[in-house]
């Protein structure tokens, strides 16, 4: 795939990297690539970053036909800029394509268009260890039509925003309430599938949630309201009496990438992982008895984020004495090592630019 490079002729500067936030400052450019029924993917560019043209009947505007990704790039202690397992970004984005009916990419083109803007926006990956330049790869469909069918028109683009430390004082336990009322998603529909609708959806469990006083909502699942699946944007896992348990995969629950990373790290570290059903009733018993030793969730933006209180109802419980625990710290050290290069990599997941 071509991608036909048009240079910003007003570069702006970067903020200092201790003011930077997290999806506020946007780099110089963005990429585009077109796609219709007849061509395929084409006329791919990179363009001066400013603001796009949609018909008033697109697609995306009445139908929801969109999906997004996640992922960042990492300036090493030599100078040098490297990704982590960019492919499963990727192949992610290609599923979620295909359960929203918007055209697939070539695996190969998608990390070309990934790198190639990478390599252009370079000077904008900071260099201080915690910060990162934050990738949002997305899809639109933008038929200019009302009427409700496959998409035959979309656009593939591509933003980056330099972000700061997430954990700027420090790793702090957060507060997590689990919600018994809003569910996230069914399985059958876009649980699996990185769309907005699913977050729009969650939005107002979390609204509810942050006025009294919680971070994030434990989602339940939505068939039966029992079974603990993710928590806020991110997966969830708990250490129950020394094994380690995370809700399994049904289709209703975003496939992670951090959590696939947690999950093989532990499992070479020697610890047992358990994918399976988790119910509140079993997490709450594990609560009450005190075998539930650590909880923490764990995502692109976080790594891991350790979690201090869980409340259902009107009980609330502290977990692991309001700290976090070895394990959490363990993949946090670990993990952030691998991504900014302060450590090797045994499991080949670093792409390096």
């Amino acid at each position: 795939m071509e991608i036909k490079i048009t240079k910003t002729t007003s570069p702006a500067q970067m903020p200092p990297e201790d003011k930077l936030g997290f999806g506020k400052v946007f780099t110089d450019h963005m990429l585009l690539v077109d796609y219709d029924d007849k061509q395929g993917w084409h006329d791919a560019r990179i363009l001066p970053f400013g603001r796009i043209s949609l018909h008033p009947a697109s697609t995306v505007l009445h139908y929801g036909a969109e999906i997004f990704e996640g992922l960042k790039a990492y300036r090493r202690a030599d100078g040098g800029v490297q990704l982590f397992r960019p492919m499963e970004n990727i192949r992610r984005m290609n599923n979620s394509a295909e359960r929203m009916s918007l055209p697939l990419m070539d695996e190969q083109d998608m990390l070309k268009l990934l790198t190639t803007f990478v390599k252009l926006e370079e000077s904008w990956v900071p260099k201080t260890f915690g910060t990162s330049l934050y990738l949002r790869p997305f899809m639109f469909g933008n038929d200019e039509s009302l009427g409700v069918h496959a998409v035959h028109n979309a656009t593939f683009m591509l933003i980056a925003s330099p972000s700061g430390s997430y954990y700027a004082e420090g790793i702090n336990p957060v507060s997590i309430m689990i919600e018994n009322e809003d569910v996230r998603t069914v399985r059958g529909g876009t649980g699996y599938a990185k769309c907005g609708g699913n977050y729009a959806a969650s939005t107002r469990a979390g609204e509810r949630a942050a006025k009294k006083g919680y971070s994030q909502v434990l989602w339940l699942d939505g068939v039966e309201r029992k079974y603990i699946e993710e928590v806020g944007a991110m997966n969830v896992m708990f250490k129950i009496d020394g094994e380690i348990v995370t809700p399994k995969l049904t289709g209703s629950i975003l496939p992670g990438i951090t959590r696939k990373s947690c999950i093989e790290v532990l499992r070479s570290q020697g610890y047992t992982v358990n994918e399976r059903l988790l119910s509140v009733d079993e997490l709450l018993e594990s609560l009450r008895n005190g075998k539930l030793e650590e909880a923490w969730g764990c995502g692109t933006a976080a790594v891991v984020s350790p979690i201090g209180k869980l409340a259902f109802g009107d009980e609330e419980y502290v977990v692991g004495g309001g700290k976090i625990g070895e394990v959490t710290q363990k993949l946090y050290d670990i993990l952030t090592g691998i991504q900014w290069g302060k450590v090797e990599d045994p499991y080949g997941w670093v792409y390096k630019l």
